[in-house]
């Protein structure tokens, strides 16, 4: 029972690591230049916790990759 919980922990704090690195990148990505989208004539600023939150699902997509292919 132990070892089953454990190699949860350790499952549980790659899964974090994979979403705290994808937020990081994100925000760093929003750090170089600034972003926008623009539709139909308007345009609306992209902030930095958008690409923060993107970044975050793009890491547990690569996460759940890997566990895939494990």
């Amino acid at each position: 029972m132990k070892d089953r919980e454990k190699e949860a922990d350790q499952e549980r704090a790659a899964a974090i690591l994979a979403a705290a690195g994808g937020a990081a990148v994100g925000a760093g990505v929003s750090t170089v230049g600034g972003m926008g989208l623009a539709v139909g004539g308007t345009a609306v600023a992209i902030g930095m916790a958008p690409l923060a939150a993107a970044g975050a699902v793009v890491g547990l997509a690569g996460y759940a990759l890997s566990k895939l292919f494990k």
